[in-house]
């Protein structure tokens, strides 16, 4: 994933520039970077390699290196960004979240005729965001540049953008699959992925931009250059996993869906007869705790952190890049709380099951500590669809998912025509997922959260949300 913040200001804004974006470092560990544009200075551009080290170690010399009244930045798990681009709109920073699915098809036509080119990077790939940059500059203006570049891709991207003069022009995609929110202070505006970036740095909410909407943003006014769509389509993984807790979409806190999730598992589990002696309840950190708070305050069990993930010397940012390494790391943050583990029945619940890699080391981790049963809740349900709409997941095949293995393992590819029977917990398809699943961790029992039980937790109409890692419906 990604995110990106950007500020327009009668200041200078870099110190809540660098506190914004570093406010956005749980959307990804890869790359981050910072661009600001000052009137006497012009633009100016920094970018890191943050795989092993945070946003703020890398950053915290930009003080000394950039100045600016208007400024943005990202943190992302693609390209390098944001990049400068001198063209026939001008010189501008661009910065993007999301993904182009059709790039390699867009670069072939882009380059059939322009007879321009691109910068490429290691094995000849192209940076999506210069691609994206490429599209806008064949209109005359950014805002027709914009709808052309958002009409011509195929997949997701919202687009922030810092001009010669300072200000800057922000697009959320199309669909509205990811937030854009805008705040303001009495020295100018913000934009951000996550308004809570901006929140604490003095702002207050104004808006959140609607599906495809762009706006022009001085440090005096917010300028509507197109205004929203109709069709929206946000991700509802946001509130299940990669959204901060403190982040509100669309009038949906995190934290408030997630405790409303927990609750309805358990009234699941109640319906359906599951009464296995548990003596406590946990979730899978960080994400699945407000899954497990609200499973256990609705069951009436006791919550508690059976192990904590210690993070102060092995930070989410570093990820190796072996699988193997990544398991041992994972298994290295996990530190038991022996006297809540040992002979104990545990219940956790996890924000989803995707491949179920390291999901199967904490169990095992567990059991090595002493536990009597694991018992294992999804707060989504099983994920049958990689997502082709936004580069959060690393799955990139249907067959890498844990449900689309078992399944074949079960019925060969004719399981593949009955998926909404295997992610329904009522059929006998689905109790045969849960339980080879289960067997294949070593769960004491398995469920799922239903499609209905995510859409009801989170309160907005279904054809409002992205359910597509879910049912494969666009």
């Amino acid at each position: 994933m990604g995110g990106f913040l950007g500020i327009a200001s009668k200041k200078n804004c870099m110190l809540d520039v660098f506190f914004g974006v570093d406010y956005h470092s749980h959307l990804g560990t890869r790359r981050a970077g910072m661009a600001a544009w000052d009137s006497e200075i012009g633009l100016q551009r920094q970018i890191h390699n943050i795989s092993n080290a945070p946003f703020r170690t890398k950053f915290e010399h930009i003080f000394e290196e950039m100045q600016g009244t208007s400024a943005i930045g990202c943190i992302s798990d693609a390209d390098p960004q944001p990049l400068l681009i001198c063209s026939n709109l001008g010189t501008y920073a661009i910065c993007m979240t999301g993904v182009i699915n059709n790039a390699d098809e867009l670069i072939r036509n882009y380059l059939s005729f322009s007879g321009g080119h691109f910068g490429a990077m290691t094995g000849g790939k192209v940076n999506q965001t210069e691609l994206f940059a490429a599209l806008i500059n064949q209109k005359s203006d950014f805002t027709e540049g914009i709808r052309f570049a958002q009409r011509s891709i195929v997949g997701t991207a919202s687009i922030l953008i810092l001009t010669e003069r300072g200000t800057l022009i922000v697009a959320r995609d199309r669909a509205g699959r990811l937030p854009v929110a805008i705040g303001r202070n009495e020295n100018g505006y913000a934009c951000a992925f996550e308004s809570f970036a901006f929140l604490k740095t003095g702002y207050e909410d104004v808006c959140e931009l609607g599906p495809g909407e762009i706006v022009e943003l001085t440090p005096s006014e917010m300028i509507r250059l197109s205004p929203p769509g109709e069709m929206k389509k946000i991700c509802s993984f946001l509130w299940s996993y990669y959204g901060y807790p403190t982040s509100t979409y669309e009038g949906v806190n995190v934290e408030e869906m997630r405790y409303r999730n927990g609750a309805i598992l358990a009234e699941n589990d109640a319906a359906i007869g599951h009464d296995e002696p548990i003596d406590y309840i946990g979730g899978v950190p960080d994400s699945g705790t407000p899954h497990a708070i609200g499973y256990a305050n609705r069951s009436g069990k006791p919550f508690a952190r059976a192990f904590i993930k210690y993070t102060p010397t092995w930070s989410r940012s570093f990820m190796p890049a072996s699988q193997n390494d990544r398991d041992k790391i994972a298994k290295m943050k996990q530190i038991p709380v022996h006297a809540l583990i040992q002979g104990k029945n545990l219940l956790f619940v996890d924000d989803s099951i995707v491949r179920g890699t390291q999901l199967r080391e904490t169990v095992e981790f567990l059991y090595e500590s002493g536990a009597n049963t694991v018992h294992m809740r999804s707060a989504c349900p099983p994920i049958m669809f990689p997502c082709k709409y936004l580069n959060f997941s690393r799955s990139n095949s249907e067959m890498e998912l844990i449900a689309r293995q078992v399944i074949m393992e079960l019925e060969g590819e004719e399981g593949f025509n009955h998926l909404a029977d295997y992610a329904d917990g009522t059929t006998e398809r689905g109790q045969n997922l849960r339980r080879a699943i289960a067997d294949r961790f070593h769960f004491a029992s398995l469920e799922f959260q239903s499609l209905e039980g995510v859409v009801k937790a989170i309160g907005l109409p279904k054809c409002e949300l992205c359910t597509y890692c879910f049912d494969g419906k666009e």
